[in-house]
């Protein structure tokens, strides 16, 4: 396939327009013309990613976070960022990024995350055709201590965070991959006893407590599964590799 048909099949569902304002989704570096026979996805892209695929003779790598946040001025192997770029210009490997695009689709992210822990019918927490977050309720309300646990399984996490509501089971959740925690109104005024997201600060969790439990995990584990929907998106178009070098780069002790 072209570049250019693999980055439509993508933006057909999480089209460019759908974006943050400070955020920077779309082709990171490469020719919109070049032919891609394989493909690296990953969350995340760092120089262990893009070595990764060049050892598998990848010539696109799709990320959810993007490489490229802010303009480089120089591109002279002094940061990770620069070195990664020099890296796939030097093999002609191309990046795209689908971030905030993806977060705002309805099966996106948040979509996913929502799946994982059982929930089918959901709809988007901030918005009524894209929007961030999703909100929905499990079939049965179960304890807060046994929705603690299916969580941390079902999304392999290390570790949990959480501050308590004043619901004594949990029924109704909210969830937003990434960095979610401003829209904690969003979900209380939305119905939810629960809200899920990752990069809680301690006074989000002293606003939340009481109002609603409001649960904490790691970034990267409450976005990986976006490697997923890109491997649904492209399956049967071209070669797809999961990059085992992508990982948290955050450490429990």
């Amino acid at each position: 396939m072209f570049l250019h048909e693999i980055i439509n099949i993508i933006e057909s569902v999480a089209p460019l327009k759908w974006q943050e304002a400070w955020d920077n989704s779309g082709l990171q570096v490469g020719n919109r013309n070049a032919q891609i026979h394989s493909v690296l996805l990953t969350t995340d892209v760092t120089e262990a990613v893009v070595s990764e695929a060049i050892d598998k003779h990848c010539e696109l790598v799709i990320s959810h976070h993007p490489l490229l946040f802010h303009g480089l001025k120089q591109v002279c192997n002094d940061t990770p960022q620069e070195r990664c770029v020099a890296m796939a210009i030097r093999h002609d490997i191309a990046i795209y990024s689908a971030h905030t695009t993806m977060d705002s689709w309805l099966h996106g992210v948040s979509g996913r995350m929502a799946e994982q822990i059982g929930i089918s019918d959901y709809k988007l927490l901030t918005g009524e055709d894209y929007g961030l977050g999703v909100i929905g309720s499990l079939q049965d309300a179960m304890p807060l201590k046994g929705f603690l646990q299916l969580v941390k399984s079902a999304f392999d996490a290390p570790v949990l965070r959480y501050a308590c509501g004043p619901a004594a089971k949990v029924k109704t959740i909210a969830l937003c991959g990434g960095a979610g925690a401003e829209f904690v109104e969003q979900a209380i005024a939305a119905g939810a006893d629960t809200f899920i997201t990752a990069d809680v600060k301690y006074h989000s969790f002293l606003d939340a407590a009481g109002r609603i439990n409001l649960i904490d995990m790691d970034h990267w584990v409450s976005e990986h599964f976006t490697r997923d929907i890109f491997r649904e998106l492209l399956k049967d178009k071209v070669q797809l590799h999961i990059a085992q070098t992508d990982k948290s780069p955050i450490n429990i002790y």
